[in-house]
């Protein structure tokens, strides 16, 4: 496994957007150093089998292990086909339809297959490149099949941190909500962290075939103003009850500290 390391790095300016774009000041956690949690899950990461990568992003610093190590995307990409659809020029400007919301909402809470290709036929893959563009996305690589997508933990966070600025105005309450509202048998690893009063999370996992060949989430935790993005990326699980307790215990040791 690789240990390619990043520690407290400042975050990159290239991730940086106006404060009005998320209707107020992005903060990272108040008093939060998670350096010493960082290394704790980073030691721990390096144990499980497999190949674990991640990235932890707020607005003044960053953290990672080969945070830049691409993986196939498999569900996690369906919270950028979300944003991509409510950005078409005949859904942004307009209030949502049921037959919108019948697309949407079991692509995102249940992780539903058939209405996420639904939903990349309409989009296309250019919708999905200039999401990338906008967000910052470097190593971002569209595939025929969207499962098979390339994603790295450090593109994730820079679109993540500040998601619903990516979401024209009108819907950012919703596609938040849907992130938020993760059906409860697919609430694992992140899901099943207890956090801090306060704290919201939104996040989205993939897992693939399920057999462990990957498994990844991706979140957002807010309170306030403060917020933290993170990314845990796992390839080669022996199944995929090992990947959920990998999630788990990576996002457990990272999140330690937050208060």
């Amino acid at each position: 496994m690789t240990e390619a390391a990043e520690r407290g790095a400042a975050a990159p300016e290239t991730a940086a957007l106006t404060e009005a774009a998320v209707g107020g000041a992005v903060l990272p956690p108040a008093g939060w150093a998670p350096d010493v949690d960082v290394d704790a899950a980073r030691a721990w990461a390096l144990g499980r089998a497999g190949e674990v990568s991640f990235h932890v992003q707020t607005e003044a610093a960053v953290w990672g292990l080969a945070a830049d190590r691409t993986v196939p995307a498999a569900s996690v990409i369906k919270a950028m086909l979300l944003a991509a659809y409510l950005n078409q020029r005949g859904v942004r400007g307009r209030r949502l339809r049921a037959a919108d919301r019948a697309l949407l909402d079991p692509m995102v809470r249940r992780s539903d297959n058939v209405t996420a290709t639904t939903v990349r036929n309409l989009v296309g893959d250019g919708a999905l490149r200039r999401l990338a563009q906008r967000a910052g996305m470097t190593r971002f690589e569209v595939a025929p099949k969207w499962g098979l997508s390339r994603i790295s933990p450090r593109d994730q966070t820079r679109l993540w941190l500040r998601f619903e600025s990516f979401v024209p105005k009108r819907h950012r309450a919703y596609a938040m909500r849907l992130l938020r509202r993760i059906v409860p048998k697919q609430r694992w690893g992140v899901g099943a962290v207890a956090l801090p009063p306060g704290w919201r999370l939104h996040f989205k996992g993939g897992w693939g075939s399920g057999t462990g060949a990957v498994d990844h989430q991706v979140a957002l935790l807010v309170r306030g103003e403060e917020r933290v993005a993170l990314a845990v990326m796992t390839t080669g699980n022996p199944d995929h009850e090992y990947g959920k307790r990998t999630l788990r215990g990576v996002f457990k040791r990272l999140l330690r500290g937050l208060s």
